[in-house]
C-alpha cells in the first residue's frame, strides 16, 4: 500500500476501520473493569453509599476529562503526519530543546515500564476468575503459561492473531455493556453519580478518599496507548469507536456500582466484575475476559516494539536489531525487547502473586507519562499559536487532575509502586546515557571544507604508486551540508593509510520528522570520482542502507550516469561487476582528556549502553563481508597548564 493510499484509508471511517481500531487501540483501557472497582473497594476504609457513588463519579469524570477531552479531542490532533505517541510529539517540536528531550525520555521510559505491568495484571485478573468455579485452580502456572506462549509467538508476527482482535473485542465490550445494563436496571438511581458533587464529596469527606484516586486512575491508564496507536488507525476511527467503547465501559462500571449497593455485605476477595455475572455465564465470561486480557497484553507488547523503534530513529535508544516478521505496515519485532519484557512480566507475576498486589505497582509510572505528554502538548500548542487564555485553562485543568493523581499514586510507592518507578528509571538511564553521550561526542566532531580537497581526491584516485584498496570506497557521513565532511573521514582517507579508489561514495542518512519519507538525492561533487548520496528516511523507515544503495546504483546505471563494470581488464571482459568496500569509523574518547564530573557519569552510562547497541554495520544493514572497521580518536584541543621542561 502506498503512503498516500494508506493516509487516505486512515482518514476514512469504515466498518473495517472501526473494527480494527476496537481490536488494537482499546485493549488496555478496555480491560480496566476487571480490576478498577475491585481495587477501590479493597482499599476503602469502610463500605457505604458515598464510597460507591463518589468513586463512580470520579471514574466518569476521569474518563470524560482525562481520556475524552485531553486525548481523544485535543492530543490526537497533535499528529506527526498521521503518527502519534510521545516520540512523535517530540518530533513535532520546532525547537528540540534539551528539556523537551528529557521530558520525552521520562515519558517514554515510564510508558515502557507500563508495558511490563499491564500484561501481568490483566491476565492475572482474568484467570483469577477461575477460582470462583474451583478455588483449587493454580492461577500462577496458568498465567505464566499464557504469557510465555504470547511472547513466544511474537517472533512469527501477529498477523494471524490480529485478524480476530476486532471481533473478540466487540464481543468483550458488548458483554461489558449487557452485564452492566442488567444490574443498572435494578438500581437506576446509581446514575445520580454522574453529578460531580459526589466526586467532590468523596474526595473531601470520605476517609482517605483522595488516596483512593490512585485506584480510580486505573480506569484511564490506556489513554496514552490510545494516542500511540494513532498511526495504525487514524483519528476519525478512534474518535467514533471511542463513543461505543466509553459507553460500554461506563455501563459496566455503573452496573458494578449498582450491584454493590444491592449487596452491601462485605465479602472477602470480592471482585464485582465477576459478581455481576450469572452463575451459568461465569465460565464463558472468564474465557472472554482472558481473550480480552491477551489482546490488551498484545497491544502493549507491540506498542513497546514501536516505541523502541521510534526511540532508536530519534537517537534516544541504542541501535538494536529490528525485524519485520509480517507484511503489515509498521509492525516490527525486536528480539531483545521481547525477551526482556517476558522475563520482567514473569518476575512481576511470581513476585506479586495476586492482581490485588499488582494494583499497587500499576498506575504510578503511567501518571508520569501523562504529565510529560501534557507538558510537551502545551509547548506544541504554544508553538501553534493557540490563545494564551486557553493554554492557561488547559494547564490549570490537566495540571490539577494529573498532579492529584500523581500525589494519590505516590502512596502506592512502598507497596509496589517502587517497582514500576525502578523499571522506568532503568529505561531512563539507558536513554540518557545514549542521548547525552552522543551529544558529548558530537560536540567534538570537526568538519572540513570539502572544496579544499577536490584536487587531492583527483590526484589520489589517479596515483598508481599507491595500491588501489577498492574500485568503489564508501563512507557513511554525518555532514548535512554538501560542501562539508567530517575531519575523521579525511584522516582515514589521506593520513592514517592513504586509500586509493576509482570512485569515492559519501552516503548521508537524514532521519526526518515525517514518519514515512522515503527518498534520495545524488550530488556529483567530482563526476565519476566523488559522489554524495543523501537518503531522506522517515523515523519509522528501517535504515537498510545497503539495500537502498543498491537500488540507487541500479537507477544511476539505467540513467547512464555511472558504469558499474569492473575496472580490472581481466574481469571486465567477463562482465564482472565493480567491487565496493565500506569503511566504518568508530570514534573513541582518548584517556588523556579530563571530562567534567557530569560528563564522566554520562560517558560511563554511554559506555554501558554501547554494550546493548548493535554495530553501525548491522544497524545500517551493511554487508559485513564488504566492510572494514577503523577506530579514530576524537580530536580535542587540550592546552597544557604548564610547559614541560627539557632535561640535559
Amino acid at each position: 500500500m502506498s503512503e498516500t493510499k494508506h493516509k487516505f484509508e486512515l482518514s476514512r471511517v469504515t466498518f473495517a476501520g472501526l473494527l480494527i481500531t476496537i481490536g488494537i487501540v482499546f485493549g488496555d483501557i478496555g480491560t480496566s473493569p476487571l480490576y478498577v472497582v475491585k481495587a477501590i473497594i479493597s482499599g476503602a476504609e469502610h463500605f457505604d453509599k458515598l464510597l460507591v457513588y463518589g468513586s463512580l463519579s470520579c471514574i466518569f469524570w476521569t474518563l470524560t476529562l482525562q481520556t475524552t477531552l485531553k486525548y481523544v479531542i485535543i492530543t490526537l490532533r497533535a499528529d506527526n503526519h498521521g503518527e502519534g505517541g510521545i516520540f512523535a510529539l517530540y518530533a513535532l517540536m520546532k525547537k528540540k530543546s534539551v528539556w523537551a528531550a528529557v521530558l520525552t525520555m521520562v515519558g517514554g521510559s515510564a510508558l515502557l515500564a507500563d508495558g511490563v505491568i499491564t500484561p501481568s495484571i490483566t491476565v492475572t485478573s482474568s484467570i483469577e476468575g477461575l477460582k470462583l468455579i474451583n478455588p483449587g485452580i493454580p492461577v500462577i502456572p496458568v498465567v505464566l503459561f499464557i504469557i510465555s506462549g504470547l511472547f513466544f509467538l511474537q517472533q512469527f508476527g501477529t498477523k494471524f492473531i490480529g485478524k480476530s482482535f476486532g471481533g473478540i473485542m466487540v464481543i468483550w465490550f458488548g458483554m461489558l455493556a449487557l452485564l452492566g445494563s442488567i444490574q443498572l436496571a435494578r438500581h437506576t438511581e446509581i446514575l445520580n453519580a454522574l453529578n460531580p458533587v459526589y466526586a467532590y464529596d468523596f474526595l473531601a469527606y470520605y476517609p482517605k478518599g483522595f488516596i483512593l484516586l490512585g485506584a480510580v486512575f486505573l480506569c484511564t491508564t490506556g489513554a496514552e496507548a490510545l494516542y500511540s496507536d494513532l498511526g495504525h488507525c487514524g483519528i476519525k476511527n478512534i474518535r467514533v469507536s471511542w463513543i461505543f467503547v466509553k459507553t460500554a465501559l461506563l455501563l459496566n462500571y455503573f452496573g458494578q456500582g449498582a450491584w454493590l449497593i444491592n449487596h452491601p455485605e462485605p465479602v472477602a476477595d470480592l471482585n464485582p466484575f465477576y459478581a455481576i455475572m450469572p452463575s451459568w455465564f461465569l465460565f464463558p465470561g472468564i474465557l472472554i475476559s482472558t481473550a480480552a486480557a491477551v489482546i490488551a497484553s498484545q497491544a502493549l507488547i507491540t506498542g513497546s516494539y514501536t516505541l523502541i523503534s521510534e526511540a532508536v530513529s530519534l537517537n534516544f535508544w541504542p541501535k538494536t536489531k529490528v525485524l519485520h516478521p509480517t507484511t503489515i505496515k509498521g509492525q516490527v519485532y525486536i528480539p531483545f525487547v521481547n525477551w526482556f519484557l517476558w522475563v520482567m512480566v514473569c518476575f512481576v507475576v511470581l513476585f506479586f502473586q495476586e492482581s490485588s498486589n499488582m494494583e499497587a505497582a500499576y498506575g504510578l509510572s503511567i501518571t508520569l507519562t501523562m504529565i510529560m505528554t501534557s507538558m510537551l502538548l502545551i509547548r506544541y500548542l504554544y508553538q501553534k499559536r493557540v490563545h494564551l487564555t486557553l493554554l492557561a485553562l488547559l494547564v490549570f485543568l490537566f495540571g490539577s487532575i494529573e498532579t492529584s493523581f500523581l500525589v494519590a499514586n505516590l502512596h502506592k510507592f512502598p507497596n509496589g509502586g517502587w517497582f514500576s518507578i525502578a523499571l522506568a528509571c532503568l529505561f531512563l538511564l539507558v536513554m540518557m546515557g545514549w542521548f547525552f553521550g552522543r551529544r558529548i561526542k558530537n560536540r567534538h566532531i570537526s568538519f572540513s571544507n570539502l572544496n579544499k580537497y577536490i584536487h587531492l581526491f583527483e590526484d589520489l584516485s589517479h596515483d598508481k604508486t599507491i595500491p588501489r584498496i577498492a574500485t568503489n570506497l564508501v563512507y557513511i557521513i554525518k555532514a548535512n551540508k554538501v560542501n562539508m565532511i567530517e575531519s575523521k573521514i579525511m584522516f582515514s582517507i589521506f593520513n592514517k593509510q592513504p586509500k586509493r579508489a576509482q570512485t569515492y561514495w559519501l552516503l548521508h542518512v537524514d532521519i526526518v520528522d515525517e514518519p514515512d519519507t522515503f527518498a534520495y538525492k545524488v550530488t556529483q561533487i567530482i563526476p565519476g570520482i566523488l559522489i554524495r548520496i543523501d537518503f531522506h528516511l522517515g523515523f519509522k523507515i528501517e535504515p537498510r542502507i545497503n539495500l537502498y544503495f543498491k537500488e540507487v546504483l541500479k537507477e544511476l546505471v539505467a540513467n547512464g550516469e555511472i558504469k558499474l563494470t569492473s575496472s580490472y581488464e581481466s574481469l571486465k571482459k567477463h562482465h564482472f561487476q565493480a567491487d565496493f568496500l565500506f569503511v566504518n569509523l568508530d570514534r573513541i574518547m582518548t584517556q588523556d582528556y579530563k571530562l567534567s564530573p557530569w560528563e564522566t557519569i554520562i560517558m560511563g552510562l554511554h559506555g554501558f549502553t554501547r554494550i546493548l547497541s548493535i554495530t553501525d554495520v548491522k544497524a545500517l544493514g551493511l554487508d559485513a563481508s564488504c566492510v572494514i572497521e577503523e577506530k579514530v580518536p576524537i580530536s580535542i584541543e587540550r592546552p597544557l597548564n604548564r610547559k614541560i621542561r627539557r632535561l640535559g
